[in-house]
Order: structure tokens, then C-alpha cells, then sequence
């Protein structure tokens, strides 16, 4: 089922916008300046750049970004930009139903991935303890989605129910 926005905009194809490396422009912007010339996927130490139409995208299923930034010292035509005191991204935590732990399955990999504590789980009563996510602390690295064995958390943007 495709969003309200993505009906109003015209994107009926249910896909969802890719997620760009770090410190990209707002995804017109991105799309008017890359060059596609793949400098940033060949630089990324974590191997979490590939390239889907030509544009880089981030595949957390591969690892986590460590925000080293030599995607966006690599970017000359400048479709990756730090500015002062921005976030690489606005990206968060989220866990969906297919979570072990829904499932009584007591699995906390995602929580052991996370260097910033951004997942807690907390004790039930008579069965597996339930991750939350705690948003603040979550910095959008993707560890946890790779370390999830059930492919049940993602992360979206800050601010949406959908990323």
C-alpha cells in the first residue's frame, strides 16, 4: 500500500526513497548535482555504498556507517556536504512485528550491535523482553539492521512513520 504523500506526489510505485550516504542534499538537489561518478561507493571503508541506477544508496544489510566521511571528502561535484553542527542523517531505530522477541524469542543482537545503547529491552513477566527504542540516542549507523536475524528492524526518518 502506497502513503498519502506518495499518492500526492505521483509515486505509485509503493517504493520507498532511497537512503543516500551521509551528509547528502535533500534528494532533488542530490539528484541535480551527483555526477554518478561512484567516487564515494570506492572510498567507503564499511562497503555499505552501492550503486543503484547509477546514484550511490546506503545498504545497512551489509554493516553499519561509522561516519568516517570519506564518502563526502571523495564527493567533488558536492552532492555530499557537511555543514556545521548537521547530522549525517536523521535516521531511527525502528523495530516491526517480525521481532524474535514478539515472537517469545529471547534475542537481543540488535542492542549488542548498537554502540550507543539506542535499544533497551526491558524485563516481562513470563516471557522474552520487548525492544525500545530510545530515539535520542540513536545516531542512524545501521548496526542493528544488520545484526537483526530476523530483518525486523529498519531505520526511518526522524519525524515519519515511514523512511
Amino acid at each position: 500500500m502506497i502513503s498519502r504523500r506518495q499518492f500526492l506526489r505521483g509515486d505509485l510505485s509503493g517504493r520507498k526513497a532511497p537512503q543516500r550516504p551521509p551528509w547528502a542534499l535533500a534528494e532533488p538537489e542530490f539528484l541535480a548535482v551527483c555526477t554518478r561518478c561512484g567516487a564515494c561507493d570506492k572510498v567507503c571503508p564499511e562497503g555499505i555504498l552501492v550503486v543503484v541506477r547509477g546514484f550511490p544508496e546506503v545498504d545497512f544489510a551489509r554493516g553499519a556507517c561509522t561516519f568516517c566521511g570519506k564518502c563526502r571528502d571523495a564527493c567533488l561535484p558536492g552532492a555530499l556536504r557537511q555543514g556545521a553542527d548537521v547530522p549525517p542523517w536523521r535516521l531511527r531505530v525502528q523495530v516491526d512485528s517480525h521481532c524474535l522477541a514478539y515472537q517469545e524469542v529471547v534475542c537481543r543482537s540488535c542492542s549488542d550491535a548498537c554502540a550507543v545503547a539506542a535499544i533497551r529491552f526491558s524485563p516481562r513477566v513470563m516471557g522474552a523482553a520487548y525492544p525500545e527504542p530510545i530515539a535520542d540516542r540513536c545516531n542512524g549507523c545501521g548496526a542493528c539492521v544488520s545484526a537483526c536475524p530476523a530483518g525486523a528492524v529498519a531505520l526511518t526518518a526522524a519525524g515519519s512513520g515511514a523512511g
